[in-house]
């Protein structure tokens, strides 16, 4: 057997980025649409991404939430061959029913069960209001879990209704929380963050350390400053002045 064929031989971690998208009523029309076209948009190139990647492949799970949250993903899809269907929009809120989904799904008994072994998984929680259910029960539960505590998180405050505070206590900082207020700027910033968490969760950084310290914070350290200067350009490139235009 060459090297070649013998480093092709050895199986890729798996790094799943999760969706969680808000489908409730207030996301009706433009804000709904901006999302499915920014997802469908974006997956050619987490395509690239992960067969290009030594390191990890790219699985992509998705969840919706309004009346209650259901997986749009049975099982994590590769990214390679994912199709995104779009989703409409109607109802209420139910965030905290979302959370607890998605805690169900973090473990290796469920989404995190690959063989070869996982990457920390990303978050991306997408949403424009304020959740009609219980939020924090919701959130304490996922709190617990092993795989939530190591991820990587990200978030988008869709214009000036979102409850950014609600969204911050999901990433674990304000930092990682990008507020938009057009279809321009939240297509441009679902295409930035769904590749810069992938690019960097799926790969082994090499960084300064304390002794039993964990890498994902480093990884998250990293992406929050990321996101501050893309999140700058794109508003300055676009003209997201912070006044809503849905």
């Amino acid at each position: 057997m060459s090297l070649q064929e013998a480093v092709e031989a050895i199986p890729r971690k798996i790094m799943v980025l999760f969706f969680l998208v808000d489908t409730s009523g207030s996301m009706s029309g433009s804000k709904i649409g901006a999302v499915n076209t920014a997802i469908e948009e974006v997956l050619p190139e987490l395509k690239d991404l992960s067969q290009s990647n030594a390191d990890a492949q790219i699985k992509i799970a998705a969840l919706q939430f309004s009346n209650g949250a259901s997986w749009l993903t049975p099982e994590p899809a590769n990214a390679e061959i994912y199709r995104w269907n779009y989703l409409d929009a109607a109802g209420s809120t139910d965030m905290g029913a979302a959370l607890l989904e998605l805690n169900s799904k973090l473990s290796i008994k469920a989404f995190m069960r690959e063989t070869s072994g996982s990457f920390a998984p990303v978050l991306f929680l997408l949403s424009d209001g304020e959740p009609t259910d219980d939020f924090q029960n919701g959130l304490e539960e996922l709190r617990k879990n092993n795989w939530f505590k190591h991820a990587i998180k990200a978030a988008i405050a869709i214009g000036d209704d979102a409850n950014k505070q609600t969204l911050a206590a999901f990433t674990g900082s304000m930092e990682s929380v990008l507020e938009v207020h057009n279809s321009a700027m939240l297509k441009k910033m679902v295409k930035f963050v769904s590749l810069r968490s992938s690019q960097i969760a799926s790969k082994s950084i090499q960084a300064a350390v304390q002794e039993n310290d964990s890498i994902e914070p480093v990884k998250q350290q990293i992406l929050n400053a990321q996101i501050a200067e893309a999140a700058a350009e794109a508003a300055a490139e676009i003209g997201d002045d912070g006044e809503d235009e849905w």
